[in-house]
Protein backbone atom coordinates (compact mmCIF):
# COMPACT_ATOMS: atom_id res chain seq x y z
CA UNK A 1 0.00 0.00 0.00
CA UNK A 2 1.65 3.06 -1.24
CA UNK A 3 1.78 6.01 1.83
CA UNK A 4 1.03 9.64 1.02
CA UNK A 5 3.41 12.34 1.34
CA UNK A 6 3.57 15.10 3.76
CA UNK A 7 3.95 17.44 0.47
CA UNK A 8 1.23 16.03 -1.10
CA UNK A 9 -1.06 15.67 1.29
CA UNK A 10 -0.73 19.57 2.38
CA UNK A 11 -1.06 20.38 -1.59
CA UNK A 12 -4.08 18.44 -1.93
CA UNK A 13 -5.90 19.95 1.67
CA UNK A 14 -4.08 23.84 1.70
CA UNK A 15 -4.50 25.62 -1.80
CA UNK A 16 -5.72 28.61 0.13
CA UNK A 17 -5.34 29.59 3.57
CA UNK A 18 -8.82 29.28 5.65
CA UNK A 19 -10.05 31.88 8.12
CA UNK A 20 -12.73 31.62 10.69
CA UNK A 21 -14.17 34.82 11.61
CA UNK A 22 -17.36 36.09 13.53
CA UNK A 23 -19.70 39.38 13.95
CA UNK A 24 -20.96 40.65 17.06
CA UNK A 25 -22.88 43.64 18.45
CA UNK A 26 -26.00 45.15 19.78
CA UNK A 27 -29.57 44.52 17.95
CA UNK A 28 -29.83 46.82 14.51
CA UNK A 29 -26.26 47.20 14.44
CA UNK A 30 -26.34 45.74 11.19
CA UNK A 31 -24.39 42.22 11.30
CA UNK A 32 -26.74 40.84 9.16
CA UNK A 33 -26.81 43.74 6.64
CA UNK A 34 -22.75 43.60 6.55
CA UNK A 35 -22.35 40.03 6.17
CA UNK A 36 -25.05 40.17 3.70
CA UNK A 37 -23.17 42.76 1.81
CA UNK A 38 -19.87 41.25 2.07
CA UNK A 39 -21.43 38.12 0.05
CA UNK A 40 -23.30 40.08 -2.19
CA UNK A 41 -20.03 42.31 -3.17
CA UNK A 42 -17.87 39.71 -3.47
CA UNK A 43 -20.04 38.21 -5.61
CA UNK A 44 -20.60 35.14 -3.40
CA UNK A 45 -24.01 34.63 -3.86
CA UNK A 46 -25.88 32.70 -6.32
CA UNK A 47 -28.23 33.71 -8.69
CA UNK A 48 -31.16 32.20 -7.25
CA UNK A 49 -30.57 33.21 -3.83
CA UNK A 50 -30.72 37.02 -4.58
CA UNK A 51 -33.57 36.06 -6.52
CA UNK A 52 -35.43 34.78 -3.48
CA UNK A 53 -34.19 37.92 -1.51
CA UNK A 54 -35.54 40.39 -4.23
CA UNK A 55 -38.61 38.37 -3.85
CA UNK A 56 -38.90 38.21 0.22
CA UNK A 57 -37.78 42.27 0.27
CA UNK A 58 -40.34 43.14 -2.59
CA UNK A 59 -43.47 40.97 -0.42
CA UNK A 60 -42.29 43.41 2.93
CA UNK A 61 -42.57 46.79 0.78
CA UNK A 62 -38.65 47.11 0.38
CA UNK A 63 -37.26 49.11 -3.21
CA UNK A 64 -34.16 47.78 -2.34
CA UNK A 65 -33.06 43.75 -1.89
CA UNK A 66 -32.90 43.61 2.48
CA UNK A 67 -29.25 41.94 2.12
CA UNK A 68 -29.94 41.20 5.86
CA UNK A 69 -32.06 38.64 4.69
CA UNK A 70 -29.11 36.04 3.16
CA UNK A 71 -28.47 35.46 6.67
CA UNK A 72 -31.54 35.54 8.80
CA UNK A 73 -33.14 32.50 7.58
CA UNK A 74 -35.59 31.37 9.83
CA UNK A 75 -38.87 32.60 10.21
CA UNK A 76 -39.12 34.29 13.31
CA UNK A 77 -35.97 36.11 12.51
CA UNK A 78 -37.65 37.93 9.61
CA UNK A 79 -40.65 38.87 11.23
CA UNK A 80 -38.54 40.15 14.07
CA UNK A 81 -36.02 41.75 12.04
CA UNK A 82 -33.24 40.21 14.25
CA UNK A 83 -30.45 37.48 14.33
CA UNK A 84 -31.36 34.64 17.21
CA UNK A 85 -29.79 31.42 16.10
CA UNK A 86 -26.11 31.71 14.54
CA UNK A 87 -25.76 31.63 10.61
CA UNK A 88 -22.45 29.96 9.50
CA UNK A 89 -21.79 30.96 6.21
CA UNK A 90 -18.76 29.46 3.62
CA UNK A 91 -17.26 31.71 0.79
CA UNK A 92 -14.30 32.35 -1.08
CA UNK A 93 -12.05 34.99 -3.22
CA UNK A 94 -9.41 34.16 -4.99
CA UNK A 95 -6.85 35.12 -1.85
CA UNK A 96 -8.39 33.09 0.93
CA UNK A 97 -11.52 30.78 2.21
CA UNK A 98 -13.57 31.83 5.23
CA UNK A 99 -15.95 30.63 6.93
CA UNK A 100 -18.45 32.97 9.13
CA UNK A 101 -20.78 33.15 11.73
CA UNK A 102 -23.45 35.59 12.36
CA UNK A 103 -24.28 35.97 15.78
CA UNK A 104 -27.24 37.59 17.39
CA UNK A 105 -26.79 40.54 18.86
CA UNK A 106 -29.83 40.57 21.64
CA UNK A 107 -28.29 40.08 25.08
CA UNK A 108 -30.72 37.11 25.34
CA UNK A 109 -28.76 35.42 23.11
CA UNK A 110 -25.40 36.54 23.93
CA UNK A 111 -25.03 32.29 24.86
CA UNK A 112 -25.05 32.16 20.48
CA UNK A 113 -22.61 34.56 20.62
CA UNK A 114 -19.98 32.48 22.72
CA UNK A 115 -20.75 29.56 20.22
CA UNK A 116 -19.69 31.42 17.54
CA UNK A 117 -16.60 33.26 18.30
CA UNK A 118 -15.50 29.83 20.15
CA UNK A 119 -13.50 28.83 17.05
CA UNK A 120 -13.15 32.13 15.20
CA UNK A 121 -9.41 33.66 15.03
CA UNK A 122 -11.17 37.08 14.43
CA UNK A 123 -14.38 38.76 15.32
CA UNK A 124 -15.92 41.67 14.08
CA UNK A 125 -17.51 43.98 16.33
CA UNK A 126 -20.13 45.89 15.03
CA UNK A 127 -20.98 49.91 16.72
CA UNK A 128 -24.02 51.69 15.36
CA UNK A 129 -22.03 55.15 15.02
CA UNK A 130 -24.88 57.27 16.43
CA UNK A 131 -24.81 55.42 19.92
CA UNK A 132 -21.47 54.69 19.89
CA UNK A 133 -19.85 51.44 22.46
CA UNK A 134 -22.76 50.40 24.70
CA UNK A 135 -22.93 47.64 27.14
CA UNK A 136 -23.43 44.66 24.73
CA UNK A 137 -20.50 45.99 22.80
CA UNK A 138 -18.29 45.51 25.59
CA UNK A 139 -19.53 42.55 26.48
CA UNK A 140 -19.07 41.25 23.22
CA UNK A 141 -15.26 42.55 23.71
CA UNK A 142 -14.72 40.78 26.75
CA UNK A 143 -15.91 37.31 25.85
CA UNK A 144 -13.37 38.04 22.44
CA UNK A 145 -10.69 38.42 25.26
CA UNK A 146 -11.74 35.55 26.86
CA UNK A 147 -11.95 33.37 24.08
CA UNK A 148 -8.60 34.83 23.07
CA UNK A 149 -9.52 35.59 19.53
CA UNK A 150 -6.26 37.14 18.74
CA UNK A 151 -7.74 39.68 16.07
CA UNK A 152 -10.34 41.87 16.81
CA UNK A 153 -12.14 44.56 14.18
CA UNK A 154 -13.87 47.44 15.19
CA UNK A 155 -16.60 48.12 12.33
CA UNK A 156 -18.23 51.70 13.35
CA UNK A 157 -21.56 51.10 10.91
CA UNK A 158 -23.79 53.47 9.76
CA UNK A 159 -21.51 56.19 8.91
CA UNK A 160 -23.73 57.44 6.07
CA UNK A 161 -26.61 58.26 9.29
CA UNK A 162 -24.00 60.76 10.70
CA UNK A 163 -22.67 62.45 7.92
CA UNK A 164 -19.44 60.53 7.49
CA UNK A 165 -17.87 62.70 10.21
CA UNK A 166 -14.21 61.54 10.61
CA UNK A 167 -14.27 62.50 14.47
CA UNK A 168 -17.48 60.76 15.18
CA UNK A 169 -15.80 57.74 13.92
CA UNK A 170 -12.17 58.71 15.88
CA UNK A 171 -14.40 58.99 19.52
CA UNK A 172 -15.56 55.88 18.79
CA UNK A 173 -12.70 53.85 18.31
CA UNK A 174 -10.41 55.52 20.73
CA UNK A 175 -13.21 54.67 23.36
CA UNK A 176 -13.17 50.78 22.09
CA UNK A 177 -9.57 50.51 21.75
CA UNK A 178 -8.77 51.74 25.22
CA UNK A 179 -11.57 49.11 26.78
CA UNK A 180 -10.56 45.99 24.86
CA UNK A 181 -6.75 46.36 25.43
CA UNK A 182 -7.84 46.76 28.92
CA UNK A 183 -9.28 43.29 28.49
CA UNK A 184 -6.60 41.85 26.98
CA UNK A 185 -7.13 41.70 23.22
CA UNK A 186 -3.77 41.66 21.29
CA UNK A 187 -5.04 43.47 17.97
CA UNK A 188 -7.30 45.92 17.12
CA UNK A 189 -8.52 47.23 14.07
CA UNK A 190 -11.06 50.14 13.39
CA UNK A 191 -12.67 50.26 10.37
CA UNK A 192 -15.18 52.79 9.18
CA UNK A 193 -18.29 51.27 7.21
CA UNK A 194 -21.81 51.80 5.87
CA UNK A 195 -22.90 48.17 5.39
CA UNK A 196 -26.18 49.27 3.72
CA UNK A 197 -24.24 51.53 1.37
CA UNK A 198 -21.35 49.56 0.93
CA UNK A 199 -18.96 52.21 1.83
CA UNK A 200 -15.13 50.13 3.07
CA UNK A 201 -16.93 46.94 3.04
CA UNK A 202 -15.71 45.45 -0.03
CA UNK A 203 -14.97 48.78 -2.11
CA UNK A 204 -13.05 51.96 -0.47
CA UNK A 205 -15.60 54.63 0.30
CA UNK A 206 -15.92 57.51 -1.60
CA UNK A 207 -17.29 59.27 1.37
CA UNK A 208 -14.64 59.08 3.63
CA UNK A 209 -11.36 59.79 1.70
CA UNK A 210 -9.86 61.07 5.21
CA UNK A 211 -9.47 57.53 6.13
CA UNK A 212 -6.51 55.70 4.76
CA UNK A 213 -6.78 52.05 6.12
CA UNK A 214 -8.16 48.60 4.62
CA UNK A 215 -11.56 47.59 3.91
CA UNK A 216 -13.39 44.92 6.05
CA UNK A 217 -12.85 42.16 2.98
CA UNK A 218 -9.02 43.52 2.27
CA UNK A 219 -8.09 43.48 6.08
CA UNK A 220 -10.06 40.01 5.85
CA UNK A 221 -7.98 38.42 2.97
CA UNK A 222 -4.50 39.68 4.33
CA UNK A 223 -4.53 39.29 8.34
CA UNK A 224 -2.18 36.48 9.44
CA UNK A 225 -4.51 33.07 9.89
CA UNK A 226 -3.64 32.06 13.63
CA UNK A 227 -5.55 28.83 13.68
CA UNK A 228 -2.56 26.70 12.72
CA UNK A 229 -1.90 24.94 15.69
CA UNK A 230 0.19 22.14 14.13
CA UNK A 231 3.47 23.32 16.25
CA UNK A 232 1.88 22.95 19.56
CA UNK A 233 1.79 20.31 22.26
CA UNK A 234 -0.02 17.09 20.21
CA UNK A 235 -3.40 15.96 21.65
CA UNK A 236 -5.43 13.54 20.06
CA UNK A 237 -9.18 12.69 22.42
CA UNK A 238 -9.85 9.34 21.06
CA UNK A 239 -13.69 9.29 19.81
CA UNK A 240 -13.69 5.64 18.51
CA UNK A 241 -11.65 2.43 18.85
CA UNK A 242 -12.18 0.80 15.69
CA UNK A 243 -11.45 -2.91 15.25
CA UNK A 244 -12.86 -4.40 11.48
CA UNK A 245 -11.61 -8.17 12.29
CA UNK A 246 -11.24 -8.67 8.64
CA UNK A 247 -9.28 -11.16 6.64
CA UNK A 248 -6.33 -8.71 5.31
CA UNK A 249 -6.75 -6.83 8.93
CA UNK A 250 -7.17 -9.62 11.60
CA UNK A 251 -5.51 -7.91 14.55
CA UNK A 252 -6.60 -4.27 13.90
CA UNK A 253 -6.78 -2.05 16.41
CA UNK A 254 -6.94 1.91 15.69
CA UNK A 255 -7.96 5.06 17.90
CA UNK A 256 -10.09 7.78 16.20
CA UNK A 257 -10.44 11.29 16.38
CA UNK A 258 -9.61 14.38 15.49
CA UNK A 259 -6.26 15.87 16.12
CA UNK A 260 -6.86 18.75 18.67
CA UNK A 261 -3.50 20.18 18.39
CA UNK A 262 -0.13 19.73 16.84
CA UNK A 263 1.30 16.81 14.60
CA UNK A 264 2.10 13.08 15.14
CA UNK A 265 4.64 11.16 13.60
CA UNK A 266 5.45 7.66 12.86
CA UNK A 267 8.15 6.43 15.73
CA UNK A 268 6.67 9.27 18.29
CA UNK A 269 6.49 7.85 22.09
CA UNK A 270 3.10 8.57 23.63
CA UNK A 271 1.26 8.51 26.39
CA UNK A 272 -2.07 7.66 27.01
CA UNK A 273 -4.44 9.36 29.64
CA UNK A 274 -5.69 9.52 32.24
CA UNK A 275 -4.42 6.43 32.82
CA UNK A 276 -0.46 6.89 32.19
CA UNK A 277 0.54 3.86 30.42
CA UNK A 278 3.40 4.79 27.65
CA UNK A 279 3.92 3.27 24.01
CA UNK A 280 4.98 4.57 20.73
CA UNK A 281 3.01 4.92 17.69
CA UNK A 282 3.42 2.47 15.45
CA UNK A 283 1.07 3.68 12.45
CA UNK A 284 -1.37 7.01 11.26
CA UNK A 285 -4.03 6.35 8.87
CA UNK A 286 -5.73 9.24 7.12
CA UNK A 287 -8.32 8.94 4.71
CA UNK A 288 -7.90 4.83 4.56
CA UNK A 289 -4.45 5.61 3.47
CA UNK A 290 -1.30 5.21 5.37
CA UNK A 291 0.78 8.56 6.35
CA UNK A 292 3.94 9.16 8.21
CA UNK A 293 2.05 12.10 10.38
CA UNK A 294 -1.13 13.88 10.71
CA UNK A 295 -1.48 17.35 12.31
CA UNK A 296 -4.70 19.65 13.31
CA UNK A 297 -7.43 19.53 12.96
CA UNK A 298 -6.99 16.38 10.75
CA UNK A 299 -9.23 13.60 11.47
CA UNK A 300 -7.00 10.28 11.85
CA UNK A 301 -6.50 6.82 13.16
CA UNK A 302 -3.72 6.17 15.59
CA UNK A 303 -2.16 2.56 15.30
CA UNK A 304 0.07 2.07 18.41
CA UNK A 305 2.66 -0.53 19.75
CA UNK A 306 1.51 -1.89 22.61
CA UNK A 307 -1.88 -3.31 23.21
CA UNK A 308 -2.93 -1.01 26.41
CA UNK A 309 -7.08 -0.58 27.46
CA UNK A 310 -8.20 2.81 25.49
CA UNK A 311 -11.63 3.45 25.73
CA UNK A 312 -13.48 7.02 24.26
CA UNK A 313 -12.32 9.66 26.46
CA UNK A 314 -8.94 9.16 26.60
CA UNK A 315 -6.57 11.68 25.60
CA UNK A 316 -2.96 10.38 23.92
CA UNK A 317 -0.68 13.08 24.19
CA UNK A 318 3.38 13.09 23.09
CA UNK A 319 4.96 11.45 26.25
CA UNK A 320 7.59 14.40 26.77
CA UNK A 321 4.81 17.08 26.56
CA UNK A 322 1.65 15.39 28.82
CA UNK A 323 -0.38 17.56 30.83
CA UNK A 324 -0.99 16.85 34.62
CA UNK A 325 -4.12 15.47 35.52
CA UNK A 326 -6.40 16.80 38.52
CA UNK A 327 -9.27 17.01 39.53
CA UNK A 328 -9.61 20.62 40.81
CA UNK A 329 -10.12 22.78 37.85
CA UNK A 330 -10.42 26.86 38.35
CA UNK A 331 -11.48 28.34 35.02
CA UNK A 332 -13.56 31.42 33.97
CA UNK A 333 -17.01 30.99 32.65
CA UNK A 334 -19.87 32.58 30.63
CA UNK A 335 -23.43 31.05 31.89
CA UNK A 336 -25.42 30.23 28.99
CA UNK A 337 -28.40 28.84 30.78
CA UNK A 338 -31.93 30.23 32.04
CA UNK A 339 -31.33 28.90 35.35
CA UNK A 340 -28.46 30.40 37.66
CA UNK A 341 -25.24 28.33 38.36
CA UNK A 342 -24.88 28.24 42.18
CA UNK A 343 -22.09 27.16 44.79
CA UNK A 344 -23.06 23.21 45.22
CA UNK A 345 -24.48 22.88 41.94
CA UNK A 346 -23.94 19.14 40.78
CA UNK A 347 -23.04 19.12 37.21
CA UNK A 348 -22.06 17.02 34.39
CA UNK A 349 -18.53 18.20 33.03
CA UNK A 350 -17.50 17.52 28.78
CA UNK A 351 -13.84 17.94 28.30
CA UNK A 352 -13.05 16.73 24.91
CA UNK A 353 -14.59 13.31 24.21
CA UNK A 354 -15.29 12.32 28.65
CA UNK A 355 -17.71 13.41 30.37
CA UNK A 356 -17.61 13.26 34.13
CA UNK A 357 -19.83 14.23 37.14
CA UNK A 358 -18.56 17.64 38.96
CA UNK A 359 -19.45 19.55 41.87
CA UNK A 360 -19.47 23.11 41.56
CA UNK A 361 -16.95 24.05 44.70
CA UNK A 362 -16.93 28.15 44.38
CA UNK A 363 -17.93 30.94 42.29
CA UNK A 364 -15.30 33.25 43.80
CA UNK A 365 -16.04 36.43 41.31
CA UNK A 366 -18.52 37.93 38.49
CA UNK A 367 -17.43 40.06 36.26
CA UNK A 368 -18.87 43.64 36.49
CA UNK A 369 -18.44 44.80 32.43
CA UNK A 370 -19.10 48.32 32.70
CA UNK A 371 -15.90 48.97 34.59
CA UNK A 372 -14.55 45.51 34.65
CA UNK A 373 -14.31 45.18 38.78
CA UNK A 374 -15.02 41.77 40.21
CA UNK A 375 -17.62 41.61 42.67
CA UNK A 376 -16.61 39.31 45.17
CA UNK A 377 -18.67 35.61 46.00
CA UNK A 378 -21.95 36.28 44.09
CA UNK A 379 -22.60 33.03 45.17
CA UNK A 380 -24.54 32.11 41.35
CA UNK A 381 -23.89 32.79 38.12
CA UNK A 382 -27.02 33.76 35.98
CA UNK A 383 -27.62 34.00 32.13
CA UNK A 384 -24.61 35.80 30.52
CA UNK A 385 -22.84 35.67 33.34
CA UNK A 386 -18.91 36.26 33.01
CA UNK A 387 -17.08 34.80 36.33
CA UNK A 388 -14.60 32.71 38.16
CA UNK A 389 -15.14 29.34 39.24
CA UNK A 390 -13.47 26.72 41.39
CA UNK A 391 -14.95 22.93 40.42
CA UNK A 392 -14.38 19.24 41.51
CA UNK A 393 -14.75 16.29 39.23
CA UNK A 394 -15.12 12.72 39.89
CA UNK A 395 -12.17 11.32 37.74
CA UNK A 396 -9.06 12.76 37.00
CA UNK A 397 -9.41 15.11 34.06
CA UNK A 398 -5.74 15.91 31.73
CA UNK A 399 -6.62 19.53 30.82
CA UNK A 400 -4.20 22.10 29.70
CA UNK A 401 -5.02 25.82 30.58
CA UNK A 402 -7.08 27.53 27.62
CA UNK A 403 -3.92 30.00 26.93
CA UNK A 404 -2.02 26.68 25.46
CA UNK A 405 -5.11 25.25 24.07
CA UNK A 406 -8.37 26.39 23.05
CA UNK A 407 -9.91 23.02 22.18
CA UNK A 408 -8.31 20.83 25.30
CA UNK A 409 -8.41 24.34 27.81
CA UNK A 410 -11.87 24.67 27.43
CA UNK A 411 -15.05 22.23 28.41
CA UNK A 412 -18.79 22.51 28.88
CA UNK A 413 -21.03 22.23 32.25
CA UNK A 414 -24.27 20.29 31.16
CA UNK A 415 -27.22 19.59 33.86
CA UNK A 416 -27.08 15.99 34.54
CA UNK A 417 -31.59 16.45 34.90
CA UNK A 418 -32.47 17.18 31.03
CA UNK A 419 -28.79 17.30 29.18
CA UNK A 420 -29.06 21.21 29.21
CA UNK A 421 -25.73 23.28 28.84
CA UNK A 422 -25.26 25.49 31.47
CA UNK A 423 -21.70 26.71 30.86
CA UNK A 424 -18.66 27.02 28.85
CA UNK A 425 -15.69 27.39 30.08
CA UNK A 426 -11.88 28.46 29.65
CA UNK A 427 -9.37 26.88 31.85
CA UNK A 428 -6.81 29.06 33.81
CA UNK A 429 -8.73 31.91 32.37
CA UNK A 430 -8.62 35.08 35.24
CA UNK A 431 -9.32 38.55 35.51
CA UNK A 432 -7.75 37.94 38.67
CA UNK A 433 -9.79 36.31 41.66
CA UNK A 434 -10.06 37.50 45.16
CA UNK A 435 -9.86 34.60 48.35
CA UNK A 436 -11.66 31.66 47.67
CA UNK A 437 -14.35 31.53 50.78
CA UNK A 438 -15.82 28.53 53.04
CA UNK A 439 -17.30 25.30 50.54
CA UNK A 440 -20.73 25.38 50.92
CA UNK A 441 -21.19 22.30 48.75
CA UNK A 442 -23.67 20.06 50.97
CA UNK A 443 -22.92 16.05 51.03
CA UNK A 444 -25.44 14.38 48.89
CA UNK A 445 -23.39 11.88 47.54
CA UNK A 446 -21.84 13.64 44.89
CA UNK A 447 -18.41 14.77 46.62
CA UNK A 448 -15.29 13.35 45.44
Amino acid sequence: MSTITTGELTEVLSETTLLRFATAGSVDDGKSTLVGRLLHDSKSVLVDQLEAVERASASRGQDAPDLALLTDGLRAEREQGITIDVAYRYFATPRRRFILADTPGHVQYTRNMVTGASTAELTVILVDARNGVVEQTRRHAAIAALLRVPHVVLAVNKMDLVGYEEQVFAKIAEEFTAYASELGVPEITAIPISALAGDNVVEPSANMDWYGGPTVLEHLETVPASHDMAHCHARLPVQYVIRPQTADHPDYRGYAGQIAAGTFRVGDPVTVLPSGRATKVAGIDLLGKPVDEAWTPQSVTLLLEDDIDISRGDLIVPSKDAPATTQDIEATVCHVADAPLTVGHRVLLKHGTRTVKAIVKDIPSRLTLDDLSLHPHPGQLVANDIGRVKIRTAEALPVDSYADSRRTGSFILIDPNDGTTLTAGMVGESFASPEPVKDEAEDDGWDF
